[in-house]
Formats: structure tokens, sequence, C-alpha cells
């Protein structure tokens, strides 16, 4: 990211730039700044976009050939064409072959392929960046900053709550913050209490409380939580697949505590935020190994009776909430 920020403060621009990766909220925002510096406000006769697969190539490149009208170039918007996975190979040989020189591209793709004939035409006469998630100790700095910006602070550990509450998309953080910020109009500290009275639990932590309580044998709140994500028009299905995530989870921190990982590196190891973690870490020690791998069998059986129609998606995720979460006396 220091790369294109120093090409945007320079003026000094890439003839190509490929912006990819999870996260879309940075993808777009480089992708306003690109446009707002490279193409004068309102000038609409040397700026196009294209998005979807659909996008026809002939067209573009058609196009690519025109000379700015009064302008010192023509820019091209490409968003989700898909290109970078196939169908690309005419784009990649005009590209090769030399574009005009006033002519500027920039994708911005959710996947690529890096043995694409396109990726590497980009990479050779571009700029490639991925934009992926940010990790947790980034947006803790960057929402302390936006909470500067509207003259409050919020504590390092209370900015990971938060994350750890609604999740890493910086879409969202921006979403739940401007909530955050209206209902503190009157102070200039953020809580926690202020965080759980007005944002939204992100449904990876909802799927982490619902495993809790039935771990708690607390059946009634697991159903509820699973009937609220069935509210939130969460398919049944996908909400048991992040159950299995979050046992595979728990399996494999019981492997990696063995192996003396602790903090930080266990972290790392799963790809999780710290505090993710470390809530695993304490759910998984209410369970042996042996005890996780056969839930994590238990539901791709599951899955599988699913599948083959032997009962609905709905009643087979309640019946498994409901006999993970009955007392062990009873």
């Amino acid at each position: 990211m220091r790369s294109l920020n120093e090409d945007l403060k320079t003026g000094q621009f890439k003839q190509i730039y490929l912006l990819y990766g999870e996260e879309n909220y940075l993808k777009k925002q480089y992708r306003d700044r690109f446009i707002k510096a490279m193409v004068p406000e309102g000038d609409t006769m040397n700026f196009a976009r294209y998005e979807g697969k659909k996008t026809d190539i002939k067209e573009v490149i058609d196009l690519a050939e025109t000379l700015p009208f009064f302008a010192e170039r023509r820019v091209i918007v490409f968003e989700d064409t898909g290109f970078f996975k196939s169908g690309g190979g005419d784009l990649a040989d005009y590209i090769n072959s030399g574009m005009p020189s006033t002519t500027f591209f920039i994708f911005i793709e959710s996947e690529v392929d890096r043995r694409s004939g396109l990726y590497k035409a980009v990479s050779k006469a571009g700029h490639i960046v991925e934009l992926s998630v940010q990790d947790e100790a980034t947006l803790r700095k960057w929402i302390q900053s936006l909470a500067r910006k509207e003259k409050k602070e919020i504590a390092s550990a209370d900015a990971a709550y938060f994350i750890n509450k609604v999740g890493t998309d910086m879409e969202n953080i921006t979403r739940e913050l401007e909530k955050l910020f209206c209902y503190c109009m009157d102070q200039t500290v953020l809580t926690r209490a202020d965080i759980d009275a007005v944002c939204i639990t992100h449904i990876t932590n909802r799927v982490y409380d619902m495993i809790r309580a039935m771990t708690l044998h607390d059946q009634r709140r697991a159903l509820a939580l699973y009937h609220d994500l069935l509210e939130l028009k969460e398919k049944p299905m996908s909400i048991l697949a992040k159950i299995s995530m979050q046992y595979k989870d728990m399996y494999h921190i019981k492997a990696l505590l063995r192996q003396g990982c602790r903090g930080k590196e266990l972290a790392d190891r799963l790809k999780l935020h710290r505090y993710a973690a470390e809530q695993r870490e304490k759910l998984s020690a209410r369970f042996t190994s042996e005890q996780l791998r056969s839930v994590m069998e238990e539901i791709a059986d599951l899955e599988q009776r699913v599948k083959t129609g032997y009962i609905s998606d709905e009643l087979a995720v309640e019946l498994f909430i409901v006999q993970h979460s009955q007392n062990e006396q009873a």
C-alpha cells in the first residue's frame, strides 16, 4: 500500500494497476482515489468503467486505442471481470504488444491466477498489489485514528474487543463505528459498555457464543442464537460449516499447545486475531482432542445426511444443537 500512496502523492502513475484481494473496502478506496487523481472532475469523455464477466475485450481494445480528447490520459477501470482467472488472453496480448502511452488501466478483482498470461503481462507493464484482510494491530490503529478524527478516544484493548465483536471487514467496521460515534456523541471516551450497547455481533462470533452456550448446557440460549442467525437469513448449512470451522480451530489449538505455541504465535498459526484465538483456546479446554475429532466427524456425517435428503438442513442443525447442549446428567 505504501507504493500506491507514493504514486498518489507524487502523481507519477503506472500505466496499469491490478488491485486484488479480500479487503473490498481498501480496493474501493484506492480505486476512487486513483480515479479522482487521474481523471479531471466531470470528464466523461476520457473515462470508462467495465464490470462483470461479460466485458467485451474487443470493445475495450478499440477504446484503449483511441487518443484522449483534450486530456493527458484515458483511464479505463475494470471490476470483477474474472479475466485473471480465464478469458483474458487477448487483453494480455494487447498489453504485451504495447499500449498507447496515454491509456491507463485499473483492474479491481477478487481473485487472480498468478499463472495467467494477463497477470504476467500486468506484472511487467504495471503494478500489482494484494489488498488482504488487515491484521489486528493495523485495524486497532486505524480505529483509534478514526476515533481521534471525531475527537474521541478508544483504548487499544477496547479497540481489539470492538474488532472481535464486529469482525475484520473494514466496511462493516466503518458502519459500526458511525453508530458508536452517534451513540457516544456527548462523550469523549468509547467503552466496552458502549460497544455492547449499539454494535452488532458478527455472525462468526454469534456462532462462538452458540458453541459456548452448548458447552455450558444452556440449550435455550444456544437455540435462541441459532434462530437469530436464521432470522438474519443465514443458511443452516452455512451455520453448520461455521460451527465445524470453530471445532477444527479448537482441535488445532490443542495440537499447537502441545507443541509449545502460545499467544501471538498461536494466533498467527491459526490465522486468527489474537482475541478470537484466546477465546477458542479457553473453550478448547472443555474438550479432549478425541471429543473434538468426534464432533467434526459427526458434523461431516450430518452434512452427508442433509445432502442425500435424509433430513432437512434446518432440522439437522437444530438437532445437533439440542444434542450437544443437553446436560450430561439428563
